[in-house]
């Protein structure tokens, strides 16, 4: 059953993040209230929210989603029709390096705040019941890894390869028990790879746009080959609230941009785009510089999304270049958003080395 949509209450969880921050502006946009709970871990920017930072329905609170009296004096305080849950440590190279903090905040985390919005979900009136949603955000990398042919969809198989694609594999089992044990109204998507404005620059192409940018190498893992699905982060936002008001309760939706490319085809698209829009005295391309791949590295990622399509209507907006020339020219243009990461939180560095 659909829920009425007019101007709701909508809890968003790590909605300082990348994903989050885009879904954040989107509702604000809309009209609705927002409360924004995040830690504000490294990846959290309050600066990614200055668009809408004093608009009358905003509200943040900094908590941590294991702690469960703050989620429940949350919920409790605010009373949300629909939770949006997307605070996750995200980064496998991280996840690599120190699994711990993942299996804090995206399991025990999860199941935190798993319980507090089921007691205060049992607490609600029937008809308040009735309309309350609890949407789960997740990944496609805790699906593992495609051959040359196929594509990931609701039925395929968990097989995470990573500390983070476990992590996340667990939340979602745990997001789907509470919902048959419990009878939670909970939805749960799956995802291929974001991009777009206001992503921390640890990740592929912002990382590389800033390495052209200031002129250090662009590294790319093993031989380049590996092959992901990229989906436009304002494309991923719309999609969630698709889902979250008109996506059948129990049910999975993929999300994906239908836009598969290898990691060196997106690095060099980058250097073309940089090229064109901050010219040096040679090509960006040069430098290009392969290194050692990622222990676990899985090969290749790709979405179907048709039922995302075909129950809800939704459409990808942007192409791969229409949405890469977008996030290309917008940091460009906006170093005073990531200047301050790239000079005291993180320059860089390679991630995810086992030693």
């Amino acid at each position: 059953m659909r829920i009425r949509v007019g101007k709701m209450r909508i809890l968003v969880t790590g909605g300082a993040g990348f994903i989050g921050s885009a879904l954040v502006r989107l509702l604000i946009g809309e009209g609705h209230q927002v409360l924004n709970v995040d830690k504000l871990t490294y990846a959290g920017n309050p600066a990614s929210l200055a668009d809408i930072a004093t608009s009358p329905g905003y509200r943040f609170l900094q908590a941590d989603i294991a702690d469960r009296a703050a989620m429940d004096t949350a919920l409790a305080g605010f009373r949300p029709q629909l939770v949006m849950h997307l605070a996750a440590e995200s980064h496998v190279d991280r996840s690599i390096n120190a699994a711990g903090g993942f299996i804090h905040s995206n399991i025990l985390g999860t199941f935190t705040l798993l319980e507090a919005a089921r007691h205060f979900w049992a607490s609600q009136p029937a008809s308040d019941r009735s309309e309350f949603r609890f949407l789960h955000v997740s990944t496609d990398e805790v699906f593992g890894s495609l051959g040359a042919d196929g594509l990931f969809s609701e039925t395929t198989p968990y097989d995470p390869s990573s500390p983070y694609s476990a992590s996340k594999a667990a939340s979602d089992h745990l997001v789907r028990a509470w919902g048959r044990t419990y009878g939670l109204p909970i939805l749960v998507s799956n995802c291929s790879n974001n991009y777009g404005p206001r992503h921390f620059p640890e990740k592929l192409i912002p990382l590389n746009i800033l390495n052209a940018l200031e002129g250090k190498p662009l590294t790319v893992y093993g031989d380049g080959s590996n092959i992901r699905d990229w989906l436009f982060v304002e494309d991923h936002a719309r999609a969630l609230w698709l889902i979250a008001t008109q996506g059948r309760v129990g049910e999975t939706y993929t999300i994906g941009g239908r836009n598969e490319h290898s990691n060196l085809h997106v690095v060099e698209r980058i250097c073309a785009l940089m090229d064109e829009l901050a010219p040096k005295n040679h090509p960006h391309a040069d430098l290009i510089t392969f290194v050692a791949d990622r222990p676990g590295h899985d090969h290749r990622y790709a979405i179907d999304a048709g039922k995302l399509e075909k129950e809800l209507g939704w459409r990808a907006a942007e192409s791969f270049d229409s949405g890469l020339r977008k996030t290309v020219e917008w940091y460009l243009a906006n170093e005073a958003w990531w200047g301050p990461l790239r000079g005291g939180i993180y320059a860089g560095e390679r991630l995810g080395i086992v030693t």
